[in-house]
């Protein structure tokens, strides 16, 4: 009897320049690459992160990100701000975030975080390169989904111009998503990628599978968000890229995919998202 083809894989948000991974980066890359992930990128949080993701990306043939998460927008000054634009021209900085919006821990005030990611979103368009969107609003409310929307919409993504100015890529990516399924379809309307996480096990968290389903395959990632939000079965206290072989066996039978196709789809959609060659980010 003929096995199964191991099931191509990506990992597409792993904070993999944390101090989570100071003691056996090479060994955590290298079980990704026997767990069948083909690709990784490493997302910053903040200035401090965009430059050591910079310098591991360089070490090891992978793409990061030029970005300030919403927790600590109140502290991203005018000196931040340059020094972040000057990293975000970098060749190996594919995206700008992580930003967004979290209203669930609040541990900036909105007002900071909404002029935080709208200095994101002028970035992206400025680069050419995707947002990388973070967002959560309380358990049982939507407000910072709704405001996310709002956002973009007032900054035209989507439009015409946003589309010239991708060449008709993802301007950016839900990423872990969290939400009802209309803010997706929103999302999706603008032309966003959706990438899914750990999260999906979680309660509270069941419109995503719904939106899995909805999806565009050229639009539709998977991530860890290592070292975080682990999904079921994993023990310790550490999440890192292998694992998300666990959230792509949750993704492909919620769309019922063939296996062969559904990874190479991921790949593709992986390489369009990022803007590289095929061939150019092999893990």
């Amino acid at each position: 009897m003929s096995q199964e083809p191991r099931l191509r894989l990506i990992d597409s948000h792993a904070h993999l320049q944390s101090d989570a991974f100071a003691d056996d980066a090479d060994a955590v890359l290298a079980a990704a690459r026997e767990a069948g992930v083909e690709r990784l990128l490493v997302p910053a949080w903040d200035l401090p992160s965009t430059r050591t993701g910079l310098a591991f990306v360089r070490r090891h043939g992978l793409r990061t990100t030029a970005g300030i998460h919403p927790h600590v927008a109140s502290e991203a000054d005018t000196a931040v701000w340059a020094e972040l634009r000057e990293l975000a021209a970098h060749p190996d900085v594919v995206g700008i975030g992580e930003t967004g919006l979290d209203y669930d821990r609040a541990f900036s005030p909105r007002q900071d975080q909404l002029a935080n990611l709208r200095d994101h979103i002028a970035l992206a368009h400025e680069t050419a390169k995707p947002l990388i969107l973070h967002c959560r609003s309380k358990p049982g409310q939507r407000d910072a989904q709704d405001d996310m929307i709002s956002e973009m919409r007032a900054a035209g993504v989507g439009d015409q111009a946003w589309q010239e100015r991708f060449g008709g890529r993802p301007p950016g990516v839900l990423h872990s998503f969290s939400g009802p399924l209309d803010y997706a379809e929103a999302a999706l309307a603008m032309g966003l990628a959706i990438a899914f996480g750990g999260l999906v096990f979680r309660r509270g968290e069941e419109a995503s599978a719904e939106v899995a389903r909805l999806v565009p395959a050229d639009r539709l990632l998977i991530e860890t968000d290592s070292p975080y939000l682990k999904p079921r079965g994993v023990r310790g206290s550490r999440n890192e890229p292998r694992h998300v072989a666990i959230t792509a066996a949750w993704l492909r039978e919620v769309r019922g995919d063939d296996a062969g196709a559904f990874g190479d789809a991921l790949v593709a959609a992986f390489d369009r998202f990022v803007g590289i060659a095929p061939e150019g980010d092999a893990l």
